[in-house]
């Protein structure tokens, strides 16, 4: 029976590996701190971080998240240790909640590894504490319990630190909140959270009983429906119909959910012994493409989990090889003779078993996975196909702005030919920097400085064709900055279906005026949102979505021009000005810091493989496959041209 804790009490643990399962109200960053017999934390190594996230026995995410998975193995931890202490902070400067008072109440829950609770605990009562101490592993007796805690910091995790009696709390606090900054900036963002009736139901399991609220696990996120549509014939700014106050509504404008969500497919019933079979659109939404962008999620999920079960066991498959190893050994009598040769065969066999075990799951999990990708992929409509794809040689502009955009692909190394599209939300949420330097992968390191530019900006200019062909005809607008005339070459698809709001900038003065133009829409924009008053824009002014290619960046930028791209990367998305940057990060090394928070504000991609990009689940480093077109096709220019015959149609 599970143990519901309140502060202060405590419980036996029956088992000493353990998961450590929390679920917070927004995103916080997990960690867990080593204590001796008198709860001292003896130095930085004895505290496992997002910057530091394995200890022997302990190991935590990697970045901040919602949800998180803490592993712990008792027995593999130091001798000298007699307590862990699970603790929460809530990050720094990424525009969150500043104080636990703001978010909902987090949940812990202490499970065996089959998922058996065995204790949770409920933080109830936080206000302006921004760090917390959860709870508690400690060892009385040759025992160990878990006591729930709950101790809030309002200076946070430096004044936390410094209570279980680290020296050097202070700068330590400050360096694992720059590692999170860090992860966050490379992270994939997750859907918005879920409603109860967009929960993923995959064919492959049985119904699921949620259970009490509080004690519910983590769950993978899903699209939230958006509100009904005004007319299709209005502009962007105009169909979001905001009341006197209110923010212009950039997010879906006409995404309709006046019926409730349409059922999934129903799958062919499976043989006995047999898993059922895949189906495409197989989780809950408004429509097809609702479903098939849930059902992308939650096999993203899956793969994730899938990997990270694998990996656990292999580890904890070594680490238990490598103690019974140094038990044996310790034993003088087995150093010598066929006793010390036995005791390693066995503890090896043991861990190759535990392996064994552990793959056949895995090669389970990937099998089916597969099975449902390669059921998915055809059906996926325009934004969320390849450019291999059959579907965009009969593409037509959309009347309707899709829910999300494929950006390229991920895969891990435990099956390479398992990939995973990599959608993004539209209208985009956070712009987009192509790494152009040779230092963004070793595939990047062997290629000649001068390709590797122009597969860049190739790159980049796909996603802009992609963008121009899912928006309705002229709700986008795509503006180009190339100081040097550089990109020429491929610009050249883009120019020459005259799809550009104009020509590629050029020059001091082309980069300062493209820059005012939009400046100037951003500082619009959010005076109307302030003042309610969207009918009072200029006529003047496009309300459609604006994206700003930039290449070779800062080559052409003052100070000024430099100012005014990290407020529009900063301002624009939210009163739709997007950013999609083509550069070499050392190229900019002479400003500094100063470019850092411009950095981890775009989602950072490259235009060959590289694995860097982490989940928002386990936070694992997947690899990243940019969009390419078919050798030899001329499915863009085709693309392209059905975009120009859309705006003609449409009078644009």
């Amino acid at each position: 029976m599970t143990a519901e804790l309140v502060r202060g009490q405590n419980h036996t643990l029956p088992q000493t590996r353990l998961e450590i399962r929390v679920s917070a109200g927004s995103p916080v960053v997990a960690g867990a701190t080593l204590g001796d017999e008198n709860g001292v934390v003896r130095g930085a190594e004895w505290i496992a971080h997002p910057g530091s996230p394995q200890l022997p026995g302990l190991e935590v995410s990697q970045q901040a998240a919602a949800g998180h998975r803490l592993a712990v193995d008792l027995e593999a931890l130091p001798e000298t240790v007699h307590r862990v202490t699970v603790l929460l902070a809530l990050p720094v400067g990424v525009g969150g909640p500043t104080r636990f008072g703001a978010t909902a109440a987090p949940f812990i829950a202490v499970t065996g590894l089959d998922g058996t609770e065995i204790a949770t605990f409920t933080l109830t009562g936080l206000d302006a504490e921004s760090a917390v101490s959860a709870l508690e592993l400690y060892r009385r007796q040759g025992a160990w319990k878990v006591r729930a805690v709950g101790q809030g910091y309002a200076a946070g995790l430096a004044e936390m630190l410094a209570d279980q009696g680290l020296a050097g709390a202070a700068e330590l606090a400050a360096s694992i909140q720059e590692a999170v900054a860090r992860s966050l900036a490379r992270s994939v963002a997750p859907p918005p959270p879920r409603t109860p009736e967009g929960d993923r139901v995959r064919q492959a399991s049985g119904p699921s009983d949620p259970g009490p609220a509080p004690a519910a696990p983590p769950q993978p996120p899903a699209a939230t429906p958006v509100q009904p549509a005004a007319d299709p014939g209005t502009a962007s700014v105009a169909a979001s119909a905001p009341t006197p106050g209110g923010p212009i509504n950039y997010a879906h404008p006409r995404r309709q959910h006046a019926a409730p969500p349409t059922p999934p497919p129903t799958a062919p019933p499976a043989q006995p012994g047999q898993a059922a079979q895949p189906v495409a659109g197989d989780a809950t939404g408004w429509s097809m493409d609702e479903r098939l962008y849930n059902q992308i999620w939650g096999m993203f999920e899956d793969l994730a989990r899938a990997a990270a079960a694998y990996r656990s066991a292999v580890d904890f498959a070594e680490s238990r090889m490598d103690q019974e190893l140094d038990r044996s050994l310790s034993d003088p009598r087995n150093r010598i003779g066929g006793a010390g040769d036995r005791a390693r065969e066995e503890a090896r066999a043991k861990r190759d078993e535990l392996t064994a075990r552990a793959r056949e799951v895995l090669d389970r999990d990937l099998a089916q996975l597969a099975a449902e990708a390669a059921v998915v992929e055809p059906a996926l409509p325009a934004a969320y196909a390849g450019w291999d794809n059959p579907v965009w040689h009969a593409h037509r502009i959309p009347m309707e702005l899709p829910m999300a955009l494929r950006l390229g692909d991920l895969h891990l190394p435990e099956r390479t030919g398992l990939r995973i599209p990599l959608l993004v939300r539209l209208p985009l949420e956070r712009g987009i920097w192509v790494d152009s330097g040779r230092t963004a992968s070793e595939a990047a390191a062997l290629m000649d400085s001068d390709r590797l530019r122009r597969l860049s900006m190739e790159t980049a200019v796909l996603h802009a064709a992609r963008l121009l062909a899912v928006y309705p005809p002229g709700e986008f607008s795509v503006h180009v900055i190339d100081p040097a005339g550089s990109a020429a070459g491929p610009l050249a698809p883009l120019v020459d279906a005259g799809v550009l709001a104009g020509p590629p900038a050029a020059g001091p003065q082309g980069v300062a005026s493209v820059l005012a133009h939009l400046t100037r829409r951003v500082d619009l924009v959010q005076m109307a949102v302030r003042a309610g008053a969207a009918d009072s824009l200029p006529p003047d002014l496009d309300t459609g979505e604006q994206l700003l290619v930039v290449n070779d960046f800062p080559h052409g930028f003052d100070d000024r021009a430099v100012t005014q791209l990290r407020y529009l990367a900063d301002e624009g998305p939210a009163v739709g000005v997007h950013l999609l940057m083509v550069a070499d990060r050392e190229d900019a090394s002479a400003y500094g810091p100063v470019l850092d928070p411009l950095w981890r504000s775009l989602l950072r991609i490259t235009p060959v493989a590289d694995s860097h990009l982490a989940d928002p689940w386990v936070g694992h480093a997947w690899t990243y496959e940019p969009p390419v077109t078919p050798p030899g096709s001329r499915v863009l220019e085709q693309v392209l041209a059905a975009v120009t015959a859309a705006r003609r149609a449409a009078g644009r």
